[in-house]
């Protein structure tokens, strides 16, 4: 298989008529549901919601067109929001921008290094660890809004642990209107599939959130109330390097691009299974690189293949790139056209949307299976990830997870190579003394 293939110049072989209107329509819908979460998931990131729109338009039309997999769906995911966000505090948005491109150049270099095969030995207990420990933080992070607490001018916290403590600090300014239109959200964003698979129940959260805070009793937040709603087009900015900078932001750069590897090589191999292809891994993490290199030039954040875009691109009658660049040129589209709109959305419906984006990443079916199977080393390996992904962070939760992981490989290795020795020598001596039996 060639390092660099992209699936746009061999999916079209065979392609009817029919398969054009077919992605043009999957590529809508898929815009459609990326829409509500793209910005939701750049304000989880302490991002602005436009970030989240400039991320999923340009990685999304990049990875179409140069990527491994016919049907991949990229943009912001919750992988990164944690990291986003310390970088953030830490460095700007003009780190976050060098990070994002560092990542980028890191993915393309593990592509034309055929990384891409490698990223599956990862343990799935490292995966399954950090990923429920995301969705944790995620949940975490997103209680202040469907509460609708208020906390002192000046509040800043990025680790979990201390927004859980913020939390109950504040739990006094209790905002009973956020919280209901909260969980309308969720019980909209639960039960509406049963109704409706075509329209996406995020949307339809949205527009009950926002038509419901046109009554006057419900005095709650709204995007437009925190953010500076812009529907300007991205412009290009490279930012500021240093040698001091680099190094600060290396751990970060590395983990961005490790996980955007880890997550959009999962994706291709759930969307194989469901339109029986195969992925070029190698090629995807070169597009991919190249997506977050123009994302980092361009004002957005990290960006990687999403799971769910890339299931409802699939069910929804997506059969090649062309969904992908549709899907794209809707949401520049919304973004030029519709933006300022995004203003009257509650925060509390941006945080029941995070709450199912968390609760369908958590992967706790694999969590509670590895605890079920009773093997220490997996599920010491398993619980030492989650824990440091929530109380930490994923660069330390992912290099002691794999540490320890391989650290036990290692001791059962030379403890299965030293029993070999003993047996061999057992062995070894009940054959001398059958010889000298026989001798005798």
């Amino acid at each position: 298989m060639k390092v660099f293939e992209p699936k746009l110049f061999t999916a079209f072989k065979g392609y009817k008529s029919k398969d054009y209107i077919s992605d043009i329509v999957a590529g809508i819908i898929v815009a459609i549901i990326a829409l509500p979460l793209s910005i939701a998931l750049a304000i989880a990131s302490e991002a602005t919601p436009e970030m989240g729109l400039f991320t999923a338009i340009i990685a999304g039309l990049i990875t179409a067109l140069l990527g491994g997999s016919k049907v991949n769906i990229t943009g912001p995911t919750a992988a990164f929001a944690t990291i986003v966000a310390g970088i953030i505090l830490s460095q700007g948005f003009d780190g976050l921008f060098l990070a994002t491109i560092m990542a980028g150049v890191l993915l393309i270099v593990m592509g034309l290094l055929r990384v891409g095969s490698l990223i599956k030995f990862i343990p799935h207990t490292i995966t399954v660890g950090f990923t429920g420990g995301i969705a944790v933080t995620l949940v975490v992070g997103q209680l202040k809004d469907f509460l609708g607490l208020t906390y002192p001018a000046g509040t800043v916290a990025i680790e979990t642990i201390d927004k859980l403590k913020l939390v109950f600090e504040n739990i006094s300014t209790f905002n009973i209107w956020a919280f209901v239109i909260g969980l309308i959200g969720v019980l909209i964003l639960v039960f509406w599939p049963k109704i409706s698979k075509k329209i996406p129940g995020s949307l339809i959260a949205v527009l009950v959130g926002a038509l419901i805070c046109l009554i006057p009793i419900f005095t709650v937040n709204t995007i437009g109330s925190l953010y500076t709603i812009s529907s300007s087009l991205p412009t290009f900015s490279f930012p500021t390097i240093t040698g001091e900078r680099l190094l600060a932001l290396l751990p970060s750069a590395f983990t961005i691009a490790l996980l955007a590897g880890i997550e959009s090589l999962l994706s291709c191999v759930v969307s194989d299974k469901m339109i029986n292809d195969k992925h070029n891994s190698n090629t995807e993490l070169i597009a991919l690189g190249a997506g977050n290199i123009l994302v980092g030039c361009f004002g957005g954040i990290p960006a990687t293949g999403a799971i769910a875009r890339t299931a409802a691109n699939v069910k929804n009658g997506g059969k090649s790139p062309l969904a992908g660049i549709i899907h794209a040129v809707v949401l520049l589209l919304v973004l030029v056209l519709l933006m300022p709109l995004a203003s009257y959305i509650p925060m509390p419906i941006i945080a029941a949307i995070l709450f199912i984006v968390a609760y369908n990443m958590s992967e706790w079916r694999s969590f509670v299976a590895i605890i079920k199977t009773k093997k220490w080393n997996d599920i010491l390996v398993l619980l030492v990830t989650f824990a440091l992904t929530v109380i930490f962070d994923l660069v330390k939760a992912i290099a002691v997870g794999i540490a320890i992981h391989y650290l036990i490989v290692l001791i059962k290795f030379i403890i299965a190579k030293k029993k070999a020795k003993e047996e061999s020598t057992k062995t070894e001596e009940n054959i001398t003394e059958e010889k000298e039996e026989n001798i005798e």
